[in-house]
């Protein structure tokens, strides 16, 4: 049996190396996580509800210092959203997370979507440092740093 659906890439490999190299850099210095999740369309929830939905599905929570946050695109829809567990939303506020997606916007409507998701990793990742720098006796790579693509 096969399937007649495709799945859609929506990056080339290059950009998803890129995207994936990122990560890694901006965890590199911290013991906060990224991740990226990447679907089609999201037409029945607000983008945030979306990006909470996916954010439990990954077990994102399960962060020793509660500080993971997920980068959530639906590309068809045009809709993205960053959902950050509650240690490290606390601690950079709610105006720094709405600065963030404005920022990753800016770049998106200039068609440079990889750059654009570059650059929020990187200043995420800057924050994370400044907020949980990394600590070598406990620090470990606590989640995946391959993007998700769901349908």
């Amino acid at each position: 049996m096969f399937s007649l659906f495709k799945k859609r890439e929506f990056f080339t490999p290059a950009d998803k190396a890129q995207i994936v190299e990122a990560i890694r850099l901006a965890e590199k210095e911290t013991s906060g996580e990224i991740r990226i999740y990447v679907e089609g369309k999201n037409a029945y929830v607000d983008a945030i509800d979306r990006a909470s939905e996916i954010f439990f599905k990954l077990k994102m929570q399960e962060t020793l210092h509660r500080n993971a946050v997920l980068l959530y695109i639906a590309m068809d829809h045009h809709q993205l959203a960053l959902f950050a567990d509650e240690g490290i939303y606390q601690k950079a506020g709610a105006a720094y997370w709405d600065a963030a997606v404005k920022n990753m916007i800016s770049q998106f409507t200039k068609d440079n979507i990889s750059n654009g998701i570059e650059q929020c990793i990187k200043q995420i990742g800057e924050t994370l440092k400044e907020k949980f720098p990394y600590i070598p006796t406990e620090d470990k790579n606590e989640l995946p740093d391959d993007m998700v693509f769901g349908n």
